[in-house]
């Protein structure tokens, strides 16, 4: 176990106006494939937890985990825009990634432009202090 406190948090930003099944698919999507994109994995602190009876909880992040709601697509697109100029990995989830076949999904989002994506969330992982500066206009998840 590290003892040394926590410096950095996972965010998801949920769009409010998608139906709440949907939404949890997009984080779900979102957080799967999201440690992939960190190139300094020791950072995201994964940790096996241990219960009194010994029972092994694999890769738990000791970091914390923030899911906050926008009030569209378009806040997620001007966070996203943000994290892109400051060089802040991030994984993002939209309207074109939902129903049919991964391929279909694929073929979709190619054929998309990007101011036509309706975004269903975001998620990224940075220092708290920069978590706290970017999201300070979200609200947390209802």
């Amino acid at each position: 176990m590290n003892n040394t406190p926590t410096t950095h948090r996972f965010v998801a930003v949920l769009n409010k106006k998608i139906e709440t099944g949907r939404a949890m698919n997009a984080l779900a999507h979102m957080a799967a494939g999201f440690s992939m994109l960190i190139p300094n994995k020791e950072s995201l602190r994964f940790d096996t937890y241990i219960d009194k009876g010994g029972g092994e909880h694999k890769s738990i992040s000791d970091n914390p985990f923030i899911v906050l709601s926008s009030d569209n697509s378009n806040q997620i697109r001007t966070l996203r825009n943000k994290l892109i100029e400051l060089g802040i990995p991030f994984n993002d989830f939209a309207n074109t990634m939902i129903e049919g076949t991964y391929a279909d999904q694929h073929k979709r989002t190619s054929e998309t432009p990007e101011l036509e994506l309706e975004y269903y969330g975001i998620c990224f992982f940075t220092e708290e202090d920069q978590s706290k500066e970017l999201t300070k206009r979200f609200s947390l998840w209802k």
